[in-house]
């Protein structure tokens, strides 16, 4: 008899670390649409997500040196065919690659495909209202690589004005 109240606290404690990758719901992603401003990199290079619609996020990523483009990818966030919430990469025309929901906080989202060579986890941390932290990260060569990518909120106006 003890421990049906055990399980009772175990699941309260399980369903209060985020939603499962099941019961996603995707509007709770809106606050990654905008433009995004890298911080490390050249001007030009970010993030676009337009505003949530028909169920998706659609999104565009550059990376910008020496004043050239020399990497950019393609995404979108939307329910698989499985039902559960993605992360659907399609980086500097390369494969389409998967990344299927492993946890959604209020702020941060975590994709993962351990089957890819790399990256393995795709990670997006809101900081405050005008901060995100991108990062990938994976293992490479028997060792984790992580990649992070430190972007400000910029107003999509602003970025009609590079060159």
């Amino acid at each position: 008899m003890h421990t049906l109240p055990f399980i009772a606290v175990i699941i309260v404690l399980v369903a209060g670390t985020g939603t499962s990758a099941r019961a996603a719901d995707i509007s709770q992603l809106a606050w990654l649409g905008g433009c995004w401003k890298s911080d490390t990199a050249e001007p030009g290079s970010g993030e676009h997500w337009l505003p949530l619609a028909g169920g998706t996020l659609l999104g565009v990523s550059r990376t910008v040196k020496q004043g050239k483009t020399v990497e950019f990818e393609f995404m979108q966030i939307r329910a698989a065919e499985s039902g559960q919430l993605a992360f659907i990469a399609m980086p500097s025309g390369q494969k389409t690659v998967v990344f299927p929901l492993l946890r959604l906080g209020e702020t941060e989202v975590v994709f993962e495909n351990p089957q890819h060579d790399f990256p393995q986890r795709v990670i997006y941390q809101l900081e405050g209202e005008t901060k995100l932290r991108a990062r990938i990260e994976g293992m490479r060569k028997g060792a984790l690589r992580v990649i992070e990518f430190p972007m400000n909120r910029v107003s999509c106006d602003s970025q009609l004005k590079l060159p």
